[in-house]
Parts: C-alpha cells; sequence; structure tokens
C-alpha cells in the first residue's frame, strides 16, 4: 500500500513540475519556437519535388505516384509522414531488440510520436501523463472497492472517465494561462484516449513500479519518434527518394529479425560474467 501511494504521489509531482516548466517555457518567446508543433515548409517541399529529375518510371514508380497524388490534392504532410511511419517503427525495434528498451510494444510509441508531432511534445506530454495518471488511479480504486467487472466494461468504465477529466481539463484550458489545450485537433486526442486501453492491458498483472519504469521507457521512445517524425532534412529526404527509405526500413527489419544475441543493456548489465 505504501509503493502504491508513492508511486501515485510521484506520478503527480511529475506531472505538477512538467506543466510548471512547460508554462514557463512556453512564455518565453526566445523557446517558443522549439516548443511548437513541427511544420513542413510545403513551398520548400514543392519547390524540391519540381527541382529534382525524375528516372524512368519503371525504375522510381513511387517518385511518380508522389507527385500524381500531391497534384490530386492530397497533402505533403500526410505523405511524409506516411513514408518515415517504417523509419520511426524499425527505429523503435531496434532500440528495443538491439539496445534492449522496454515499452509497450510498437505501435504505441509510434502512435505517441504521430501525436507528438500534431499537437506540440509539451502538450502531448501533458496531456500523456495526465491520461496514464488517471487510468492508474482508477485501476487501483477498482482494485481497492473489489469492483468485480469483467475486463470489457472495466475498460469502458476507465475509458469514460478518462474522457472526463480530459474534457475538464479543457474546459478549465482557457483559465490556466501559458498552456494552451483548447486547439487541440480531435483526432490526436482520441488516438490518445484510446491508447488507455493498451495501457491498462499492459499494466494488469503487473506492480505499479514495473508500469511505471514501461511507462517512463514508452515515453522516451515516443519523444524520440517525434525527433524523427519533424526532423526537416529527413523528411525532405524521405519525400525526394521514398524508394531508398522504405527499402533500406525493410532490410534492416529483415537484420533484426535474424539477430537473435543479446541486447546492449544485457551486455551491460552481464558485463561481469562476459569477461569470465
Amino acid at each position: 500500500m505504501k509503493k502504491i501511494t508513492f508511486s501515485i504521489g510521484a506520478c503527480f509531482v511529475l506531472l505538477f513540475v512538467f506543466v510548471f516548466f512547460a508554462r514557463s517555457a512556453l512564455a518565453a518567446p526566445s523557446v517558443d519556437a522549439v516548443f511548437s508543433p513541427p511544420t513542413l515548409d510545403v513551398l520548400e517541399m514543392r519547390e524540391a519535388l519540381k527541382e529534382q529529375v525524375l528516372g524512368a518510371a519503371y525504375a522510381s514508380p513511387v517518385k511518380y505516384a508522389i507527385r500524381n497524388a500531391i497534384y490530386s490534392g492530397v497533402s505533403i504532410e500526410t505523405i511524409v509522414l506516411l513514408l518515415l511511419l517504417p523509419v520511426v517503427t524499425t527505429f523503435i525495434a531496434g532500440a528495443r531488440h538491439l539496445v534492449g528498451l522496454r515499452g509497450f510494444g510498437i505501435f504505441f510509441p509510434a502512435a505517441l510520436g504521430v501525436v507528438f508531432a500534431a499537437i506540440g511534445p509539451v502538450v502531448g506530454i501533458a496531456l500523456f501523463l495526465l491520461i496514464v495518471l488517471i487510468s492508474t488511479i482508477v485501476r487501483i480504486g477498482l482494485r481497492k472497492i473489489k469492483a468485480k467487472l469483467a475486463y470489457l466494461p472495466r475498460m469502458s468504465l476507465i475509458l469514460w472517465l478518462v474522457s472526463l477529466s480530459v474534457l475538464v481539463v479543457l474546459f478549465a484550458s482557457p483559465y490556466v494561462s501559458g498552456l494552451d489545450f483548447a486547439n487541440i485537433s480531435i483526432f490526436p486526442l482520441l488516438i490518445m484516449v484510446l491508447l488507455v486501453e493498451e495501457f491498462t492491458r499492459v499494466q494488469l498483472g503487473k506492480n505499479v513500479e514495473f508500469a511505471a519504469s514501461l511507462t517512463f521507457e514508452t515515453l522516451i521512445l515516443a519523444v524520440l519518434a517525434f525527433v524523427i517524425l519533424s526532423y526537416k532534412p529527413l523528411q525532405l529526404f524521405a519525400l525526394l527518394h521514398p524508394e531508398l527509405v522504405l527499402v533500406t526500413a525493410l532490410l534492416f527489419d529483415l537484420f533484426l529479425g535474424r539477430y537473435m544475441g543479446l541486447r546492449l543493456l544485457e551486455m551491460w548489465r552481464f558485463r561481469t560474467l562476459l569477461r569470465k
């Protein structure tokens, strides 16, 4: 009981400290550009596409398909996001399979990275911590009152409480200076709320400390995924050389699938035994 209370208190403190520094960061105009949601320079992208010399259609089919899609009205941001998504998932797979980082699967941190790219890392991390905190408190509360609910109704109840809590935050955001939750798009917010099911499912059967560790490492992977998605030179490279990006991600995935050795963190953990 003491460990659970300590973990919940630590989550409250972490959320309070993060919101405090986030408000200070957003209030400072010198770093406003750093925390603003990343946007593509569409004109720059279009000019780069016009200046690129294309080869034969059979050698670069994706390049021709991209141009036809853009001329038909498909957003450049959507195309770049879909091209970089395999890169993000490959990176997360490498970080887990080669380095040894843990997390809530591959989809969870990748989806969080997309959400951070859509609404900004500060607001995204704050909402993520809030949703994780609420879902954890509700799960522990249901366990304490010994509510005998089946899995699906229990998940629906947790999602109901999380949605209500996020709604309260949105209602209160106009009265909180510094943090702007009012202009969040519905789709990133919906993705983040629906990720509660995956988070709660992983929490079942594990203690709070282990779940908190998984949450922290998932957050690290999500922030790194956000950096990949928002890195403009990589965005431009993926748009101009889509075949190379896709094939490279595919080959690296095949390499990861054949690797069965120790992870880097495992090598460090058992370094004494390996020396012998």
